[in-house]
């Protein structure tokens, strides 16, 4: 028998990484704070920061025999910056910048920028559209192409991402 990480312990870990990928919030890691569905907040606070994560991890990855580190999805604010509700992506591997990174949710479809192992949205009216598509859908379906030529595809379960989303307005102001 295999031992499979919990969620929790997964997002923990990828949420760490990026703390302290991160030189202002290095000194402290994120912290669970509550669970949703598949959804969970986080947060890491120190003197001068407070950053709030709501993250998910998918539910299937193709290929699944891909090598590739943590693979999350991020919805993220910062008060102090006037950041509320930034989207990215962290793909576990260097993008393709000359291809599409897209992620659907029933109809919807949004186009976000790669750099680097991440993805974002540039335009803020796609960002909110792509938030409201998020709390009414079922599953999102990330797209992305790695450096290497490798198309993956992760599919992300939404159920809890409302309550995350709620929760991460009211808890990181």
């Amino acid at each position: 028998m295999i031992c499979q990480p919990s969620r929790s312990k997964i997002l923990a870990v990828a949420l760490a990484c990026a703390a302290l990928s991160s030189p202002a919030v290095a000194q402290n890691a994120a912290m669970v704070m509550k669970e949703f569905g598949t959804w969970s907040l986080h947060q890491s606070r120190n003197a001068s920061h407070n950053i709030c994560y709501a993250v998910s991890t998918p539910v299937s990855k193709k290929p699944k025999k891909a090598n590739r580190a943590a693979i999350v999805f991020y919805v993220s604010a910062w008060p102090k910056d006037g950041v509320r509700n930034q989207v990215s992506v962290k793909f576990g591997y260097p993008i393709n910048t000359e291809k599409d990174v897209t992620v659907q949710i029933e109809n919807d479809t949004f186009n976000l920028k790669a750099r680097d192992e991440r993805a974002y949205v540039y335009d803020a009216t796609q960002e909110l559209k792509l938030l409201e598509a998020m709390k009414t859908g079922t599953q999102m379906v990330v797209k992305a192409t790695s450096k290497r030529g490798t198309q993956t595809i992760d599919t992300y379960s939404l159920k809890g991402v409302t309550s995350a989303l709620k929760s991460l307005a009211e808890s990181c102001s």
